[in-house]
């Protein structure tokens, strides 16, 4: 039978939404994600927020999260049903291009589409399909993305709308003035990520984050001093190590300076970790110590509000969307990129004034609790979704 066709009697056979949900009912909505990074041990923004905002979704209304993988299967996550299709066609081989006839299903069941990631074709699909079903349906770029028609035309208003993480998001994609383009912010889960009253804080400076070389980690660790030095800033680096040539560098720097590496820890350990920490740092750089330049090294900063969820000072390089999460003297501080000695004065000042410290990670706690939590995040996408009339 030809696509087409079968697009037609899913079309027909399914109630249309024709820009209004069902009369008396929650809105059925659907996130389709290209991989599924919600496992223990994951960090970093893109690995949380898709599943994050799902899971948090469901608790408001009928919610299902549609991923692919190398087995087909069900499961349930508290509320939310995840469906995980099997065995997809990648486009060009590309692992985060999927594409499945699972999506003409789901779309099908769905009032509300919310793809993550526009520039793949699976985003792409499901924009076609919902326009030809009556149904709502919105994007979010977390970054990345692979070959689709998209490279060649601009599929933007094939979206009802475009929801950002940040401010700097809307910019850098270039819809600052499209009107079909808002921000709704990331969200920290903020009962799991909580200040600790038992334990006290050490002089530990911690980086939490995939190890790449715009995240600028060797200018953390230059910030370092070797042992021999005082005073010492011990300092912990937790993250996968995704790029063999740079991890071996910062092992080389890291040489006689108290600085350890876990590529692995659970989410209890990661918290933990926020807990017992001086400041959490995000050094990351536009241009790399290769002389690599990244467009966009961040377009959130989800480690930097889970610190700030755990009443710990943060401090950021003024590079991208950062700048939007950490105030300036006030939850920490924001330092100019690839200058590790401004980034060491923070550092000490931190340690030599422990009761300014802890005001500062109380400030970022009450920060994130009034803007950057899970059920506010909801709450603005289903605004959105219920806002728009096709």
């Amino acid at each position: 039978m030809p696509v087409s066709t079968q697009i037609k009697e899913l079309e027909l056979s399914s109630p249309t939404v024709a820009g209004s949900y069902r009369t008396g009912s929650a809105p059925r909505v659907l996130h389709i994600v290209p991989a599924l990074f919600g496992a223990s041990g994951a960090v970093g923004g893109a690995e949380r927020y898709a599943l994050d905002l799902a899971r948090h979704m469901a608790d408001r209304v009928p919610t299902r999260l549609l991923s692919f993988g190398d087995n087909s299967r069900e499961e349930i996550q508290g509320r939310l049903h995840i469906h995980i299709s099997g065995n997809p066609y990648y486009v060009r081989e590309q692992r985060m291009n999927p594409l499945s006839w699972d999506i003409v299903e789901e779309v099908r069941r769905a009032d509300v589409i919310h793809c993550h990631q526009q520039h793949i074709a699976a985003s792409t699909l499901a924009a076609v399909l919902s326009r030809m079903m009556g149904r709502k349906v919105f994007v979010t770029n977390l970054g990345g993305g692979g070959w689709d028609v998209s490279s060649y035309i601009s599929t933007d208003r094939w979206y009802h709308g475009h929801l950002h993480i940040s401010e700097y998001s809307r910019r850098v994609f270039g819809q600052a003035a499209n009107a079909h383009s808002h921000v709704i912010l990331g969200g920290v889960d903020t009962e799991k990520f909580s200040p600790s009253t038992v334990k006290p804080r050490r002089s530990q400076v911690l980086f939490v984050g995939r190890l790449l070389p715009h995240k600028g980690v060797d200018n953390l660790i230059r910030a370092i001093r070797p042992r021999t030095i005082q005073p010492e800033l011990p300092l912990t680096i937790i993250g996968p190590m995704l790029h063999d040539a740079y991890f071996s560098e910062l092992q080389s720097l890291a040489a006689k300076r108290p600085v350890s590496f876990r590529t692995e820890v659970s989410d209890e350990a990661l918290v933990e970790a926020y807990q017992n920490a001086l400041c959490v740092v995000l050094p990351s750089v536009y241009r790399t110590m290769y002389g690599e330049e990244t467009r966009v090294p961040e377009l959130l900063g989800q480690t930097l509000l889970e610190s700030m969820a755990c009443g710990t000072p943060a401090i950021c390089t003024d590079v991208a969307s950062m700048p939007e999460i950490v105030e300036d003297g006030v939850t920490g501080f924001v330092v100019p990129a690839g200058e590790p000695e401004a980034l060491r004065e923070k550092l000490l000042w931190l340690q030599q004034h422990p009761a300014d410290a802890a005001a500062m990670g109380a400030a970022g706690r009450k920060r994130v609790l009034e803007k950057f939590t899970w059920p506010e995040v909801v709450e603005r996408c289903l605004q959105i979704y219920g806002g728009f009339h096709a």
